[in-house]
């Protein structure tokens, strides 16, 4: 079983890629198992965050390790004519400056937080441009495609609590029993969750209401109408 096991890691080690291929999975299945329990806590960074963010740290310490192979000889020393020179320290500036054009994307909306996964892609962008820039195009096409398939994934299956959109609605409606009725069901179909509410109540039996929701889809203009049309009740209505 030993010589079994020892041969198939002989195989692996024939083919660099296979070995970046393996570590890269590896990293994403650990970004998917902590996005996993951050998305059961209710976390805004979810599964999508924590894969892409797995997945560019795996990218870049490769980069680290083997993107710059080309520049050294047998001994170990820098080549001829590139004596002097320190390509990692340039890469280190690019991780850590790219950090603060990721964190102009993110923003607090009430009491969540919104640009979590943006900021991440941007990072894991970075990355995949400097495999670029050191000639690694066949790993940096593989976590291309692993991100992207990500997204699509997580946001067809709305798997994780950052494949959802967070927004604040405003509602003001006169407060009869079935206009409450209306909006419980309109709740229910529309697929919304209320993280925060704000409500005041008017001397003339109105209601002015503040939600900070969680939706699985962003709700048509044209639903908002016929709701509207449909519940005279409801006096305004924002999303």
């Amino acid at each position: 079983m030993a010589e079994f096991f020892q041969s198939i890691r002989d195989f692996v080690l024939q083919y660099p890629i296979l070995v970046y291929t393996i570590r890269i999975f590896a990293a994403l299945l650990c970004g998917a198992v902590v996005g996993l329990e951050r998305t059961k806590r209710s976390k805004e960074a979810g599964i999508r965050t924590h894969c892409i963010i797995a997945c560019a740290a795996a990218l870049i310490m490769i980069i680290s390790k083997y993107g710059f192979a080309d520049l050294l000889n047998e001994a170990g020393g820098f080549m001829e004519g590139t004596r002097g020179a320190d390509p990692s320290r340039i890469a280190a500036q690019i991780v850590s400056g790219i950090s603060f054009l990721g964190a102009g994307v993110i923003f607090k909306n009430g009491n969540t937080v919104k640009g979590l996964t943006t900021a991440a892609g941007i990072w894991a962008m970075a990355a995949v441009g400097m495999a670029c820039g050191a000639g690694m195009y066949n790993v940096a096409f593989l976590v291309t495609a692993l991100i992207v398939a990500v997204q699509l994934i997580m946001h067809y299956f709305n798997v994780g609590n950052d494949a959802y959109s967070n927004s604040e609605i405003r509602i003001t409606m006169v407060d009869t029993p079935e206009a409450r009725a209306a909006l419980k069901q309109k709740q229910e179909e529309w697929g919304i969750t209320i993280i925060n509410s704000r409500i005041t109540s008017c001397g003339d039996n109105t209601l002015n209401m503040i939600l900070q929701v969680r939706l699985r889809n962003r709700i048509p203009f044209s639903e908002v109408v016929k709701f509207m049309d449909e519940h005279p009740e409801i006096k305004s209505l924002s999303v």
